[in-house]
């Protein structure tokens, strides 16, 4: 049986923890930052955790 292959798109988006949980980045942090505000910025830069129903199939694009 063949080994499965990393999703490319996926490796670069998410990491994961010790515990097995999913690291996120928020969106919407890109570009045309100029129409936001200081407090919508500065809550975007913080790091999310992937929510537990979508945790099984980034696993899977990670080939864990």
């Amino acid at each position: 049986m063949p080994k499965i292959k990393t999703n490319s798109g996926s490796k670069k988006r998410f990491t994961l923890t010790g515990t097995g949980k999913v690291k996120r980045k928020h969106a919407y942090k890109s570009h045309i930052l100029t129409k936001k505000t200081k407090k919508q910025k500065r809550n975007l830069t913080h790091i999310a955790m992937m929510d537990r129903v979508d945790e099984k199939r980034v696993k899977r694009l990670l080939a864990i």
